[in-house]
């Protein structure tokens, strides 16, 4: 079993691939951290659902991106701050995403949120990821 050295950077292309090549579902091995991004994605109508299923070798997250008849409401998802290069934003900086079509997901000393939430909060934090 490999083990990535950037869990978000890893569950974000496995979603990119999965709607490369046309596919509604993906699976990968559980985290919180994952978890919680992935809530945050459905929340916001970017995925269809998130379920964690409890495995021999432990937990996994599934993630329907979208159901098979309609197309993936995803156009473009990126990882912001990386391992090597942290990207930390106060409130005022958080950045809005294709004039406001996309969401920016934030962790915040009171948990993940999308950089709406944020704002309304006037709490900064650690920019994770961008979806539109």
């Amino acid at each position: 079993m490999i083990v990535s050295t950037d869990p978000i950077a890893d569950m974000l292309s496995r979603i990119r691939n999965a709607i490369a090549v046309g596919k509604s579902e993906v699976s990968m091995p559980h985290s919180k951290v994952k978890e919680t991004v992935a809530s945050i994605l459905a929340n916001s109508q970017f995925i269809d659902s998130v379920s964690v299923e409890q495995q021999e070798l432990g937990k996994v997250l599934n993630i329907t991106i979208n159901q098979p008849q309609n197309g993936p409401s995803i156009t473009e998802i990126s990882r912001l701050s990386k391992p090597g290069r942290r990207w930390y934003s106060s409130a005022d900086d958080i950045p809005t995403v294709k004039r406001g079509r996309g969401i920016v997901v934030i962790s915040t000393s009171q948990g993940m949120m999308t950089g709406k939430q944020a704002k309304a909060k006037k709490l900064g934090g650690e920019l994770i990821c961008k979806v539109y």
